[in-house]
């Protein structure tokens, strides 16, 4: 199996898989792919292989989805690309049992087909923008690899035992699943994204963290202005 990433600040995702590997991926994802690929869409996929419906739904509440798709190539192989739904970097990770990662909720491209796609934190944070919701992380386990995309510049920093780190949630975009995260909210600095108070992820090395410039809510933000109202109309019979 082999990947490339093309393009600056709108990527695409091209992995060429030889005749029998596979690739999982949220399947309405796809941008384009060689002819006569074999696509089979299933709540199994995602679980590292030992999986089925709960997997899939665990793997649902961590803000994936239910069913995934598996890509199979034909006899003289191919390839399957994918593109940034964003303005960022799409980022090749490797992941290894002994060190499973999380990454922003909506970051998930694809993965072989080792890898575990599950819960692997959620917070409840104010209503705001996220209308209660919060911010959820999920976890990539297992042994392989895994393609995510982030949103925006990517500033990494490692953080040495003991040293910690407050981040804005929606800036938090991929990090260790052993880093310990703890959330606290700011009182007297209002927050239009998460309400009436600033919330932060206070981050605790030791450890590697990357964080994104952009947030999709804050892009949200900043074009709503410019939509077109919604309106509506009758018609009398």
């Amino acid at each position: 199996m082999q990947s490339r990433i093309t393009g600056t600040t709108m990527p695409v995702l091209e992995v060429t898989l030889a005749p029998g590997e596979r690739l999982i991926a949220e399947g309405g994802d796809v941008a384009w792919l060689t002819a006569d690929f074999s696509l089979e869409t299933s709540t199994r996929f995602g679980s590292g292989g030992r999986g089925g419906f709960m997997s899939g739904l665990k793997r649902a509440l961590g803000g994936g989805g239910l069913f995934l798709t598996e890509y199979t190539p034909p006899r003289s192989g191919g390839f399957v690309a994918f593109a940034a739904q964003l303005p960022g970097t799409i980022r090749e990770i490797t992941v290894d049992p002994a060190a499973p990662v999380m990454v922003l909720s909506g970051s998930y491209v694809a993965s072989t087909s080792e890898i575990e796609i599950s819960v692997g934190l959620q917070k409840k944070i104010g209503a705001g923008v996220f209308g209660g919701a919060g911010v959820v992380f999920q976890k990539l386990a297992g042994h392989g690899t895994a393609w995510v995309q982030l949103a925006g510049e990517i500033t990494e920093y490692d953080l040495a035992a003991g040293q910690s780190l407050w981040v804005h949630p929606g800036h938090l975009a991929l990090l260790p699943a052993d880093l310990r995260v703890e959330f606290a909210s700011i009182r007297g600095v209002k927050n239009k994204l998460f309400g009436e108070s600033l919330v932060m992820a206070e981050v605790h090395g030791p450890g590697r963290i990357w964080l994104q410039s952009m947030t999709p809510a804050k892009l949200a933000a900043a074009i709503q202005p410019y939509l077109p109202e919604r309106t509506s109309s009758s018609s009398d019979d």
